[in-house]
């Protein structure tokens, strides 16, 4: 089983309940202003939790002003 920080269980349980209320686009500000981190503690874990996370598929999605990702339950 894979350790997760406190930091990336917060993103995590996040992005699944988003996700399972229908959303499925994300930028990090927009994570990091719902549960209390900035965006640059957001973006640097999201890349990793992609890599980690088996629940949820996490993938870069589109770059215009700040990264997309776009977030399925696996």
């Amino acid at each position: 089983m894979n350790e997760f920080t406190d930091e990336e269980k917060r993103i995590l349980t996040y992005l699944q309940e988003s996700v399972s209320r229908g959303e499925s686009y994300f930028r990090a500000k927009n994570i990091a202003e719902a549960i209390g981190l900035t965006a640059k503690q957001v973006g640097v874990r999201l890349p990793r939790l992609a890599e980690k996370s088996e629940d949820v598929e996490i993938e870069k999605w589109g770059r215009a002003r700040s990264t997309t990702w776009r977030v399925t339950l696996s």
